[in-house]
């Protein structure tokens, strides 16, 4: 009898481990990064796949209490106690002891810089009686902003297997602390500050080795590897990328600063450090006679990058450049090697401004002006030497 239920037991066993761990974050690696203003994604890997957030939790953790601060439901010389389940919480940690205090803002410089799992605990219990009401707070917040993808179960982002998140949906998360509370970002921003004696630094190395780099957060759990949100200004345009997954600290600031490289050279050729919207009224005016099939029999490689695409021929270049970097904005998935080209053109005893997307393959050339085609643009293709 007990042999013929073991079976039966063991299918149950298997089921039930499914189900509660189906759902569960895979850790790995995943990155994005975006520009801050637009939401254009500049590059993509892996970023809707499910990961532990580790302490990039506590970025949603500060943004309920910028929220609070905003409500006047919390000042920042605020005194907060410290519970016993608070002071129990294990490192990165202030240490805090049962019944202490910490102001509001003291509060907000240790998790942001020290990120302290005791603070955040407070933190929670003060804005929602308990760290579960709190987890559940966040997690609404979240998918209001579009964090679809986000569900937490603290407020510190230590170790819960359903605790999970995606590389995108935090830098929705960042963009959102960036955009909506400035005001407060700068907390981000700080490299050290002292508590009761103490000198604590941030975990953020790129704030001093990257330029531009003027927060957000790191994170790091066995389960997840090392995690960092991190933003990043240059004349005018901020980027934002995050990195899920890396193998050490070091390696992990070592590839967000390969991506944020190749995305400020994609920005800049995108012309996205000036992007302004298309003029309402324009008439383009193809240049037709540029875009003549070569007839020379020398063979082009389709796979190199000296293909390109025409968008139109105009009579100004201020039209030549906010049309051209209008639709260059619009396009997905193009290479590194992409850059947009305006040059005067004459014709007939009459300046024409040519806009050109340069530095395309066969294949991308064509899904590119397949794509502006869609839109009800007019396209053409350049060949090699055309």
């Amino acid at each position: 009898m007990i042999r013929w239920l073991q079976a039966p037991v063991a299918i149950m066993i298997i089921l039930l481990l499914s189900f509660f761990l189906g759902n569960t974050a895979q850790a790995g690696y995943a990155a994005i990064v975006i520009d801050s203003k637009s939401g254009k994604v500049l590059h993509s890997r892996n970023a809707d796949t499910y990961n532990y957030p580790a302490s990039l939790t506590k970025m949603m953790t500060l943004l309920l209490v910028f929220e609070a601060l905003n409500n006047n439901k919390l000042q920042l010389n605020e005194k907060l106690r410290v519970s016993s389940k608070a002071s129990k919480q294990p490192a990165s940690k202030l240490g805090l002891l049962t019944g202490q205090t910490i102001t509001v803002e003291q509060a907000i410089r240790a998790i942001s810089v020290k990120s302290a799992n005791d603070v955040a605990t407070v933190i929670a219990e003060k804005l929602a009686g308990t760290e579960s009401n709190f987890a559940k707070m966040m997690t609404k917040r979240a998918h209001q902003l579009g964090m679809n993808k986000t569900t937490f179960k603290n407020a510190s982002g230590l170790p819960h297997k359903r605790q999970r998140s995606t590389a995108r949906d935090m830098s929705i998360l960042a963009q959102t602390l960036i955009n909506k509370f400035p005001k407060y970002y700068n907390y981000f921003s700080i490299q050290s500050f002292t508590y009761k004696g103490k000198l604590y630094k941030n975990h953020n190395k790129l704030l001093q080795k990257y330029k531009g780099t003027d927060g957000i957060k790191t994170g790091y759990i066995n389960a997840s590897g090392f995690n960092l949100a991190a933003s990043t200004k240059r004349n005018g345009t901020r980027l934002i990328g995050v990195v899920f997954g890396g193998k050490t600290a070091g390696r992990r600031d070592r590839q967000m600063k390969r991506l944020l490289n190749r995305s400020w050279a994609r920005a800049e050729s995108f012309s996205l450090l000036r992007a302004r919207p298309a003029p309402k009224r324009f008439t383009p005016i193809m240049e037709t006679m540029a875009l003549k099939e070569s007839s020379s029999n020398i063979a082009f490689s389709s796979t190199s990058a000296n293909w390109g695409i025409q968008i139109g021929a105009f009579n100004r270049y201020k039209e030549a450049h906010d049309i051209g970097s209008h639709t260059v904005h619009k396009l997905v998935n193009l290479p590194f090697t992409a850059s947009l080209k305006i040059q005067a053109v004459s014709k007939s005893n009459n300046t024409l401004f040519r806009t050109r997307l340069m530095g395309l393959n066969e294949v991308r050339a064509r899904a590119s002006c397949k794509q502006i085609l869609v839109n009800g643009r007019e396209c053409k293709i350049v060949k090699p030497n055309n």
